[in-house]
């Protein structure tokens, strides 16, 4: 028998255009997308603060996790995208508070750049729920 698979929308325009999902979730998996610090209103919140970004898009990962019954306690693997190395450290700060305590495996990698020029860092995430009554 497969496994049910879930899809969770956050709403953003792009997702019927493109065709993704906010997060993505099969068993005791779950998949956040590449997640950027654009509010509901397409809005750039911290604009030219890294760390700011950073917090923001764990917030908005934190709620597509909820929606697919897990949370930041439940990631296993991260994956920093960042346009300027000068901002590895705010952004590691950012990390550190948001899922520091479960120490998740990490990347962070230096990109030319992301697909507006005012946002510094796009984060996805990888989480694995270990009590889900399966």
């Amino acid at each position: 028998m497969s496994e049910q698979r879930i899809n969770i929308s956050s709403g953003a325009k792009w997702e019927p255009v493109v065709g993704y999902s906010r997060a993505v979730r099969v068993g005791a998996h779950v998949w956040v997308a590449g997640t950027t610090a654009v509010d509901e209103n397409s809005e750039i919140v911290g604009e030219d603060d890294a760390y700011e970004q950073a917090q923001y898009v764990f917030q908005k990962i934190g709620r597509a996790l909820k929606q697919a019954g897990a949370s930041l306690d439940d990631v296993v693997r991260t994956r920093m995208f960042i346009t300027h190395l000068s901002h590895q450290d705010a952004i590691g700060r950012a990390h550190f508070e948001a899922v520091g305590h479960v120490r998740p495996v990490a990347t962070m990698v230096q990109i030319s750049g992301l697909v507006d020029s005012r946002l510094l860092v796009e984060i996805e995430v990888d989480a694995y729920i270990a009590d889900t009554g399966d």
